[in-house]
C-alpha cells in the first residue's frame, strides 16, 4: 500500500506547485501567515517535538514489541534437567523393561493394512490404562488370534470380547467403551482411526495421553507429551514442574510449557521404563540411579 504525505498523492514541482491527477495546482507562498496567524484566538501549539510511537506487526499478528519482549523473558526451567535426562538416557540403553518388548508399539501386527494397524493401535492403548504390559500384552495377543479388526470386533458379542480382554484393568467398562468406538470409526471414518487429537478425544474412552500416543505411534505425528502415573510420578520428583501437579493432564501441560518440542517424543517411553525399573512408585531403588545425586527426591542412605 502505497503512503503519501498529509495533502493526497500529489509531488512537489520546482515551482511552487503541486501536480495531482493531471491538473497543477498553484501553491500559496511560504509567507510568514502560514506560521503564525494574526486571527484572534488561542494560539496553536507546536508539533515540534511531540514523539510518535510506530508499532509494526509481524507476520504472525504479534507485534514486533511483543516478540521483543518475549525473546528477552527468560522461560523457567529446571535445574540440572539436561544432566539428568543424559542420565536417563544411559540407564534405558539396553531397551529391557516391560514397555520395550510388550508396550502398545509392540501389540500391533505389523502385516496388517495401515487402517488395521492403527485400530490396533488404538485398542492396546485403551486396554493399557490401568494395567500391567504384560497383561495388555496377552489380551492383545488373544484378540489379534480372535480377528482384531473393526468388522470382527463387531460382530464379537460382548461376553466373549470380556473373556479375551479379562484381566485387564476395569475390563468391564472396556468392552463397552471399544464396542462403542468401534462402531463409530466404522459409520465415520471408514473402519480407520481419527487423525487429530480433538477427533481422538470424543471417542469413549479416550483420554489425552491416550490421544496424544496414539497420534505419535499410529500416525507418526508428535501432538504432545503422552503422561501417564509414571511420567507423572517422575516429573515431579525430578522437580521438572514449576510447582507440584496433581494429575497427568497437569503434568502434561507443565512439561510443555518448558521442554523443548524435539524431545517430546521420546519423554514417554524413557520414563516409562525407567519408572518399571528404577524410580519405582514405592521403595525406589535410588541407590541405583546415576542421578540419585541431582535428584531432589533421591533417598541418600
Amino acid at each position: 500500500m502505497a503512503v503519501f504525505p498529509m495533502g493526497g498523492p500529489g509531488r512537489q514541482t520546482g515551482n511552487g506547485s503541486s501536480k495531482a491527477c493531471g491538473l497543477t495546482v498553484p501553491s500559496p507562498p511560504l509567507s510568514a501567515s502560514r506560521f503564525h496567524s494574526t486571527a484572534a484566538g488561542p494560539p496553536k501549539r507546536s508539533r515540534k517535538g511531540k514523539k510518535i510511537s510506530v508499532r509494526y506487526d509481524s507476520v504472525d499478528g504479534g507485534s514486533q514489541e511483543e516478540e521483543e519482549a518475549d525473546s528477552k523473558r527468560l522461560k523457567w526451567e529446571p535445574g540440572n534437567w539436561r544432566q539428568q535426562l543424559e542420565n536417563i538416557r544411559e540407564m534405558r540403553r539396553h531397551k529391557d523393561a516391560p514397555v520395550d518388548q510388550m508396550g502398545a508399539e509392540k501389540c500391533f501386527d505389523s502385516g496388517a493394512p495401515p487402517e488395521v494397524m492403527r485400530y490396533q493401535v488404538l485398542l492396546s492403548l485403551m486396554l493399557s490404562s490401568q494395567t500391567k504390559d504384560q497383561v495388555t500384552s496377552a489380551a492383545m495377543l488373544r484378540l489379534r488370534e480372535h480377528g482384531l479388526t473393526v468388522d470382527n470386533v463387531l460382530q464379537t458379542d460382548d461376553g466373549t470380547l470380556g473373556q479375551l480382554i479379562y484381566p485387564v484393568g476395569f475390563w468391564k467398562n472396556k468392552v463397552k467403551y471399544i464396542k462403542q468406538t468401534t462402531a463409530i470409526l466404522k459409520q465415520q471414518y471408514g473402519s480407520d482411526i481419527p487423525g487429530t487429537v480433538e477427533e481422538l478425544m470424543k471417542l469413549p474412552g479416550i483420554g489425552p495421553k491416550m490421544a496424544h500416543l496414539v497420534m505419535a505411534i499410529a500416525w507418526n505425528n508428535v501432538t504432545g507429551i503422552g503422561v501417564d502415573t509414571h511420567v507423572h510420578r517422575i516429573t515431579n520428583r525430578l522437580r521438572w514442574v514449576k510447582e507440584e501437579t496433581k494429575t497427568p493432564e497437569e503434568t502434561r501441560v507443565a512439561l510443555e510449557d518448558w521442554l523443548p518440542r524435539d524431545l517430546w517424543g521420546e519423554i514417554n517411553w524413557l520414563l516409562v521404563g525407567f519408572g518399571q525399573q528404577i524410580c519405582l512408585p514405592v521403595s525406589p531403588r535410588c541407590q541405583e540411579c546415576l542421578n540419585r545425586d541431582i535428584c531432589p527426591a533421591a533417598k541418600r542412605c
